[in-house]
């Protein structure tokens, strides 16, 4: 992994309860999110633009990587670190050839078989989920549940992060099946107290980390 990280949260703008975009994301990071994805499937390709440049503002300031969501030409147009593809998406191998070898790529996977494809094809981290129902994706795919995270774990050596449904009340059981790196959208995004939540949920990760 180009740069590791143990808390990854995503935009969700239904659940930012009145607040900009750019305050709770800078909240999550004060809090601790060590790298920031943009995803939002209602917004037109110049809205999108236009968050991708404030974002990587954000971002870069902090020196947390900025991971943009699907669209490969928006990730290139505001030279973010990276980007996240969707089994449906441009294949890996495709996308790599047009970001070239120092940008991060990652995809998500639902099965031990898409996690070992992922590596193969030169992934340089995998999503895990949805470990458990979540809200945050209209067309999610079934729970995976706390057993893929041990399989991947088990038999798939690369950096992964977890994801789907991940709340304070139940990170602790994705961290003892081995996950350390977590995704969170609406427990964070949508937290009244942002920041608290955010450190809450990293010091539980390291604390599982050893560090």
């Amino acid at each position: 992994m180009k740069q590791d990280f143990h808390l990854y949260v995503i935009t969700g703008e239904q659940f930012y309860q009145g607040k900009d975009y750019l305050q709770v994301i800078e909240e999550a990071i004060l809090g601790g999110a060590d790298i920031v994805q943009l995803r939002e499937k209602d917004k037109s390709k110049k809205e999108l633009l236009d968050m991708a440049k404030a974002l990587r503002s954000l971002t870069a300031r902090y020196n947390v990587p900025f991971i943009v969501n699907d669209h490969i030409d928006i990730a290139l147009a505001v030279d973010a670190d990276g980007i996240h593809l969707g089994q449906d998406d441009l294949p890996l191998q495709e996308a790599r050839k047009i970001l070239g070898p120092d940008k991060i790529i990652g995809i998500s996977t639902h099965a031990l078989e898409e996690a070992q494809e992922a590596k193969k094809n030169g992934a340089d981290y995998i999503g895990v989920g949805p470990v458990f129902e979540t809200k945050s994706k209209a067309d999610v795919v079934d729970p995976v549940g706390l057993d893929y995270v041990q399989q991947v774990t088990e038999h798939v050596d690369m950096p992964y992060v977890a994801i789907g449904g991940i709340k304070l009340h139940n990170v602790q059981d994705v961290l003892k099946a081995g996950a350390r790196r977590i995704c969170v959208i609406s427990a964070i995004v949508g937290a009244e107290d942002v920041k608290a939540t955010a450190a809450a949920f990293s010091q539980e990760i390291k604390r599982a980390r050893g560090e």
